[in-house]
Parts: C-alpha cells; structure tokens; sequence
C-alpha cells in the first residue's frame, strides 16, 4: 500500500476536494410544441404541454413565472 512521503497542506488538500464542488448544468431537451428548453420529464412552461397534450393552462398559472 502506497504511504505518502510527506504530508499533504491543507490549501492542496482543499484544493483537491473543491474540485467536485463544482456546479452542473442541467440537461436541458427542447419542446416538441413550442421548441423552447425545457427540463427533461417536465411540463413545459411557456406551452403548458408534456407528452404531445395539453397539462396545464398556461394563462392561469402564468403569474408564478416571471421570466415567461
């Protein structure tokens, strides 16, 4: 078994372990309505559709989206 030679610093060590810490895009897929992207086995939110119909009324729930 491999014993290190000397000790690791603690700013390499850091280092080491802030390189999983990074932040990810989400996948993103595009709607097959409106062509907008949209998050995967979501309802899209600017059409309101999942799987070719019609799940929500978008003009109802529009006030909770600001960006749409």
């Amino acid at each position: 078994m491999g014993v290190p030679k000397k000790k690791s610093s603690k700013s390499r060590s850091r280092r080491v372990r802030a390189a999983n810490m990074k932040l990810d895009l989400p996948g993103l897929t595009i709607c097959s309505n409106c062509g907008t992207k949209k998050l995967p086995h979501r309802v899209c939110l600017k059409c309101g559709f999942y799987k070719g119909r019609v799940v929500i009324d978008v003009e109802r729930f529009s006030y909770k989206y600001k960006y749409m």
